[in-house]
Protein backbone atom coordinates (compact mmCIF):
# COMPACT_ATOMS: atom_id res chain seq x y z
CA UNK A 1 0.00 0.00 0.00
CA UNK A 2 1.10 3.54 -0.87
CA UNK A 3 1.65 5.36 2.07
CA UNK A 4 2.18 9.26 3.26
CA UNK A 5 5.45 9.49 5.18
CA UNK A 6 5.22 11.39 8.29
CA UNK A 7 8.50 12.99 9.05
CA UNK A 8 8.48 13.67 12.82
CA UNK A 9 11.41 16.52 13.81
CA UNK A 10 9.85 17.74 17.06
CA UNK A 11 8.57 21.19 18.19
CA UNK A 12 5.81 22.61 20.39
CA UNK A 13 3.40 19.31 19.30
CA UNK A 14 5.44 17.11 21.05
CA UNK A 15 5.70 19.48 24.22
CA UNK A 16 4.26 19.83 27.47
CA UNK A 17 4.03 22.01 30.91
CA UNK A 18 6.54 20.60 33.10
CA UNK A 19 5.17 20.69 36.20
CA UNK A 20 8.68 21.39 38.04
CA UNK A 21 9.75 24.30 35.92
CA UNK A 22 6.43 25.42 34.37
CA UNK A 23 8.02 25.87 31.23
CA UNK A 24 7.38 23.97 28.03
CA UNK A 25 9.48 20.90 27.51
CA UNK A 26 10.03 18.15 24.94
CA UNK A 27 7.71 15.24 26.22
CA UNK A 28 6.14 13.06 23.35
CA UNK A 29 7.56 10.96 20.72
CA UNK A 30 6.03 10.80 17.90
CA UNK A 31 4.36 7.30 17.86
CA UNK A 32 2.77 8.85 21.51
CA UNK A 33 1.26 11.78 19.74
CA UNK A 34 -0.04 9.61 16.61
CA UNK A 35 -2.10 7.47 18.89
CA UNK A 36 -4.30 10.50 19.07
CA UNK A 37 -4.80 9.18 15.20
CA UNK A 38 -5.50 5.55 16.12
CA UNK A 39 -9.38 5.85 15.03
CA UNK A 40 -8.82 7.74 12.08
CA UNK A 41 -9.69 5.78 9.18
CA UNK A 42 -6.72 8.18 7.83
CA UNK A 43 -4.23 6.21 9.88
CA UNK A 44 -3.58 2.92 8.01
CA UNK A 45 -1.73 5.00 4.86
CA UNK A 46 0.62 6.76 7.27
CA UNK A 47 4.11 5.98 8.14
CA UNK A 48 5.87 7.55 10.72
CA UNK A 49 9.66 7.90 10.35
CA UNK A 50 11.33 10.13 14.03
CA UNK A 51 13.92 12.14 12.30
CA UNK A 52 15.03 14.26 15.26
CA UNK A 53 13.11 15.39 18.49
CA UNK A 54 14.56 19.12 19.04
CA UNK A 55 12.68 22.73 19.31
CA UNK A 56 12.74 24.37 16.38
CA UNK A 57 15.68 26.79 16.94
CA UNK A 58 17.84 24.01 17.19
CA UNK A 59 17.39 22.75 13.52
CA UNK A 60 19.90 24.16 11.39
CA UNK A 61 20.18 23.81 7.23
CA UNK A 62 22.55 21.26 7.41
CA UNK A 63 19.60 18.97 8.75
CA UNK A 64 17.15 20.35 6.29
CA UNK A 65 19.77 19.14 3.42
CA UNK A 66 19.04 15.66 5.00
CA UNK A 67 14.90 16.07 5.12
CA UNK A 68 15.43 17.03 1.46
CA UNK A 69 17.59 13.63 1.19
CA UNK A 70 15.39 11.65 2.94
CA UNK A 71 12.32 12.54 0.96
CA UNK A 72 14.29 12.20 -2.08
CA UNK A 73 15.16 8.56 -1.65
CA UNK A 74 11.96 7.89 -0.53
CA UNK A 75 10.93 9.04 -3.87
CA UNK A 76 13.37 6.98 -5.75
CA UNK A 77 12.11 3.99 -4.10
CA UNK A 78 9.13 3.89 -2.37
CA UNK A 79 6.37 5.43 -4.85
CA UNK A 80 5.23 7.80 -1.78
CA UNK A 81 1.29 9.64 -1.90
CA UNK A 82 3.16 12.21 -0.05
CA UNK A 83 4.83 13.89 3.04
CA UNK A 84 3.81 15.77 6.21
CA UNK A 85 6.99 17.19 8.05
CA UNK A 86 6.16 18.14 11.40
CA UNK A 87 8.36 21.00 12.33
CA UNK A 88 8.49 23.72 15.47
CA UNK A 89 7.01 26.86 14.10
CA UNK A 90 10.20 28.89 15.28
CA UNK A 91 12.06 27.88 11.99
CA UNK A 92 9.17 26.32 10.01
CA UNK A 93 9.19 28.95 7.19
CA UNK A 94 12.66 28.22 6.45
CA UNK A 95 12.56 24.75 6.39
CA UNK A 96 9.43 24.64 4.19
CA UNK A 97 11.32 26.54 1.66
CA UNK A 98 14.45 24.83 1.56
CA UNK A 99 12.42 21.77 0.84
CA UNK A 100 10.28 23.80 -2.06
CA UNK A 101 14.06 24.81 -3.07
CA UNK A 102 15.96 21.71 -3.21
CA UNK A 103 13.51 19.08 -4.16
CA UNK A 104 11.85 18.82 -7.47
CA UNK A 105 8.72 16.52 -7.41
CA UNK A 106 4.97 16.78 -8.20
CA UNK A 107 4.41 14.92 -4.46
CA UNK A 108 2.56 16.83 -2.58
CA UNK A 109 5.10 17.51 0.76
CA UNK A 110 3.49 19.47 3.94
CA UNK A 111 4.95 21.25 6.79
CA UNK A 112 3.28 21.55 9.82
CA UNK A 113 3.20 22.11 13.13
CA UNK A 114 1.58 23.72 16.76
CA UNK A 115 1.46 26.71 18.20
CA UNK A 116 0.16 25.26 21.43
CA UNK A 117 1.82 22.64 23.44
CA UNK A 118 -0.71 19.38 24.00
CA UNK A 119 -0.91 20.60 27.67
CA UNK A 120 -2.84 23.82 26.80
CA UNK A 121 -6.55 24.27 26.50
CA UNK A 122 -6.94 24.85 22.71
CA UNK A 123 -4.01 22.46 21.25
CA UNK A 124 -3.72 22.58 17.69
CA UNK A 125 -1.39 20.30 17.01
CA UNK A 126 -3.83 17.48 15.88
CA UNK A 127 -6.02 19.24 14.15
CA UNK A 128 -3.20 20.55 11.86
CA UNK A 129 -1.85 16.76 11.52
CA UNK A 130 -5.22 16.07 10.36
CA UNK A 131 -5.83 18.56 7.82
CA UNK A 132 -1.92 17.97 6.68
CA UNK A 133 -2.35 15.08 5.80
CA UNK A 134 -5.48 15.74 3.85
CA UNK A 135 -3.73 17.84 1.83
CA UNK A 136 -0.53 15.48 1.47
CA UNK A 137 -3.07 12.53 0.36
CA UNK A 138 -5.17 14.94 -2.01
CA UNK A 139 -4.46 14.77 -5.80
CA UNK A 140 -5.00 19.02 -5.65
CA UNK A 141 -2.16 19.59 -3.99
CA UNK A 142 0.38 17.73 -6.98
CA UNK A 143 2.79 20.32 -8.72
CA UNK A 144 1.80 22.75 -6.15
CA UNK A 145 5.39 22.72 -4.58
CA UNK A 146 6.25 22.23 -0.77
CA UNK A 147 2.92 24.12 1.15
CA UNK A 148 2.34 24.74 4.95
CA UNK A 149 -0.47 23.90 6.42
CA UNK A 150 -1.92 25.09 9.79
CA UNK A 151 -4.81 26.34 11.26
CA UNK A 152 -6.81 25.18 8.40
CA UNK A 153 -4.96 27.43 5.45
CA UNK A 154 -2.94 25.94 2.62
CA UNK A 155 0.23 28.68 1.98
CA UNK A 156 2.73 28.21 -0.15
CA UNK A 157 6.32 27.67 1.35
CA UNK A 158 8.14 29.98 -0.96
CA UNK A 159 5.20 33.40 0.08
CA UNK A 160 4.62 31.98 3.99
CA UNK A 161 5.92 34.06 7.14
CA UNK A 162 5.73 33.46 10.82
CA UNK A 163 3.14 36.65 11.18
CA UNK A 164 2.78 36.60 14.91
CA UNK A 165 4.22 35.28 18.19
CA UNK A 166 1.37 33.50 19.64
CA UNK A 167 -2.04 33.67 16.83
CA UNK A 168 -3.12 30.28 16.07
CA UNK A 169 -3.07 31.98 12.02
CA UNK A 170 0.18 33.05 12.35
CA UNK A 171 1.88 31.89 9.06
CA UNK A 172 0.52 34.01 6.36
CA UNK A 173 1.49 34.65 2.72
CA UNK A 174 1.01 38.47 3.69
CA UNK A 175 0.86 39.69 -0.26
CA UNK A 176 -0.77 36.80 -1.57
CA UNK A 177 -3.38 35.17 0.97
CA UNK A 178 -3.47 31.75 1.22
CA UNK A 179 -3.35 29.03 -1.70
CA UNK A 180 -6.71 27.18 -0.19
CA UNK A 181 -8.54 26.10 2.97
CA UNK A 182 -9.32 22.58 4.41
CA UNK A 183 -12.87 22.89 5.17
CA UNK A 184 -14.95 19.79 6.47
CA UNK A 185 -12.51 17.27 5.57
CA UNK A 186 -12.30 19.06 1.81
CA UNK A 187 -9.26 20.14 0.31
CA UNK A 188 -10.18 23.17 -1.52
CA UNK A 189 -7.40 25.39 -3.87
CA UNK A 190 -8.47 29.05 -4.92
CA UNK A 191 -5.47 29.94 -6.68
CA UNK A 192 -2.08 28.55 -7.62
CA UNK A 193 2.01 29.68 -6.82
CA UNK A 194 2.44 33.09 -7.57
CA UNK A 195 6.11 33.15 -8.30
CA UNK A 196 8.53 29.99 -9.27
CA UNK A 197 12.09 29.66 -9.24
CA UNK A 198 13.96 27.48 -10.51
CA UNK A 199 14.99 24.18 -8.36
CA UNK A 200 18.72 23.62 -7.20
CA UNK A 201 19.20 20.05 -7.00
CA UNK A 202 21.90 20.21 -4.54
CA UNK A 203 23.89 17.36 -1.89
CA UNK A 204 26.17 19.97 -0.20
CA UNK A 205 25.04 23.35 0.72
CA UNK A 206 27.37 27.02 1.38
CA UNK A 207 26.76 27.39 5.28
CA UNK A 208 29.15 30.50 5.18
CA UNK A 209 26.61 32.84 4.33
CA UNK A 210 25.36 35.25 6.87
CA UNK A 211 22.69 38.31 7.10
CA UNK A 212 22.34 41.88 8.71
CA UNK A 213 19.94 44.01 9.30
CA UNK A 214 19.85 47.80 8.28
CA UNK A 215 18.79 50.01 10.81
CA UNK A 216 18.97 53.57 11.01
CA UNK A 217 22.71 54.54 11.51
CA UNK A 218 23.87 51.39 9.97
CA UNK A 219 27.64 50.99 9.16
CA UNK A 220 30.29 49.10 7.69
CA UNK A 221 31.65 47.43 10.85
CA UNK A 222 29.67 43.74 10.60
CA UNK A 223 30.37 43.39 7.03
CA UNK A 224 33.82 43.79 7.94
CA UNK A 225 33.95 41.71 10.17
CA UNK A 226 32.12 39.04 7.83
CA UNK A 227 34.69 39.98 5.21
CA UNK A 228 37.45 39.25 7.26
CA UNK A 229 36.35 36.05 8.19
CA UNK A 230 35.78 35.19 4.56
CA UNK A 231 32.10 34.84 4.70
CA UNK A 232 30.90 33.32 1.30
CA UNK A 233 27.74 35.83 1.19
CA UNK A 234 25.99 38.15 3.20
CA UNK A 235 22.52 38.92 2.95
CA UNK A 236 21.25 42.58 4.00
CA UNK A 237 17.54 43.36 5.46
CA UNK A 238 17.73 47.09 3.51
CA UNK A 239 15.22 49.73 4.76
CA UNK A 240 12.16 50.16 2.71
CA UNK A 241 11.99 49.46 -0.78
CA UNK A 242 15.96 48.42 -0.70
CA UNK A 243 18.07 50.94 0.73
CA UNK A 244 20.54 51.79 3.05
CA UNK A 245 22.40 54.30 5.46
CA UNK A 246 25.25 55.40 2.66
CA UNK A 247 28.11 54.67 6.13
CA UNK A 248 27.21 50.97 4.85
CA UNK A 249 28.84 51.32 0.98
CA UNK A 250 32.25 51.12 1.78
CA UNK A 251 31.96 47.86 3.58
CA UNK A 252 29.79 46.88 0.24
CA UNK A 253 32.69 47.81 -1.76
CA UNK A 254 34.96 45.98 -0.45
CA UNK A 255 32.95 42.61 -0.14
CA UNK A 256 32.28 43.29 -4.04
CA UNK A 257 36.00 43.80 -4.31
CA UNK A 258 36.34 40.51 -2.96
CA UNK A 259 33.89 38.48 -4.85
CA UNK A 260 31.47 38.52 -2.31
CA UNK A 261 27.53 38.26 -2.73
CA UNK A 262 25.56 40.78 -1.85
CA UNK A 263 21.90 40.15 -1.66
CA UNK A 264 19.63 43.02 -1.07
CA UNK A 265 15.81 42.33 0.71
CA UNK A 266 13.92 44.58 2.71
CA UNK A 267 13.36 44.47 6.51
CA UNK A 268 9.50 45.01 5.78
CA UNK A 269 7.07 42.27 6.11
CA UNK A 270 5.18 42.69 3.30
CA UNK A 271 6.26 44.55 -0.40
CA UNK A 272 8.58 44.54 -3.35
CA UNK A 273 12.67 45.13 -3.25
CA UNK A 274 13.11 47.15 -5.72
CA UNK A 275 16.21 49.46 -6.78
CA UNK A 276 13.45 52.59 -7.35
CA UNK A 277 15.86 55.07 -5.85
CA UNK A 278 19.32 56.71 -7.01
CA UNK A 279 20.68 58.11 -4.16
CA UNK A 280 23.69 56.92 -2.36
CA UNK A 281 22.67 54.25 -0.48
CA UNK A 282 19.44 53.81 -2.38
CA UNK A 283 18.40 50.72 -4.47
CA UNK A 284 19.49 51.39 -8.27
CA UNK A 285 23.19 52.90 -6.60
CA UNK A 286 23.52 49.71 -4.64
CA UNK A 287 22.79 47.60 -7.97
CA UNK A 288 25.06 49.88 -9.75
CA UNK A 289 27.49 48.70 -7.24
CA UNK A 290 26.92 45.10 -8.15
CA UNK A 291 24.36 44.51 -5.17
CA UNK A 292 21.68 41.77 -6.65
CA UNK A 293 17.95 42.57 -5.23
CA UNK A 294 15.95 39.48 -3.67
CA UNK A 295 12.80 40.62 -4.97
CA UNK A 296 10.06 38.81 -3.14
CA UNK A 297 11.69 37.09 -0.24
CA UNK A 298 12.71 37.51 3.33
CA UNK A 299 16.04 37.86 4.87
CA UNK A 300 15.74 34.49 6.09
CA UNK A 301 14.68 32.60 2.95
CA UNK A 302 16.87 35.01 1.13
CA UNK A 303 19.67 33.43 3.26
CA UNK A 304 18.72 29.91 2.79
CA UNK A 305 18.62 30.59 -1.19
CA UNK A 306 21.95 31.61 -1.23
CA UNK A 307 23.20 28.93 0.93
CA UNK A 308 21.71 26.47 -1.31
CA UNK A 309 22.95 28.88 -4.69
CA UNK A 310 26.28 29.09 -3.95
CA UNK A 311 26.72 25.48 -4.31
CA UNK A 312 26.39 26.06 -7.87
CA UNK A 313 27.59 29.30 -8.58
CA UNK A 314 29.06 32.27 -7.30
CA UNK A 315 28.49 34.25 -10.57
CA UNK A 316 26.34 37.04 -10.77
CA UNK A 317 24.14 36.37 -13.79
CA UNK A 318 22.93 33.41 -12.12
CA UNK A 319 22.17 34.54 -8.74
CA UNK A 320 20.67 37.42 -10.18
CA UNK A 321 18.25 35.17 -11.87
CA UNK A 322 17.01 33.00 -8.92
CA UNK A 323 16.88 36.36 -6.97
CA UNK A 324 14.86 38.65 -9.20
CA UNK A 325 11.51 36.95 -10.35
Amino acid sequence: MKKIYMIFTGGTISMKIDDVSHTVKPALSANEIMQSLLNSDLYSLLEVIEFSDIPSPSMTPQMMLEIATLINNIIKTKDPIGFVVIHGTDTLEETAFFLDTAIDTEIPIVVTGSMKSSSELGFDGINNLVSSILVAKSTKSHNRGVLVVMNDQINAASEVTKSNTLSLDTFKSLDYGPLGVVDNKEVLYHRSVTLQRNKLNVDKLESNVHLIKAYAGSDSLLINFLIDQKTKGIVIEALGRGNLPPAMISGIERAIQANIPIIICSRCPSGRTLDTYGYVGGGKYLTDMGCIIATSLNGQKTRILLMLALTKSSERDFLKGLFTV
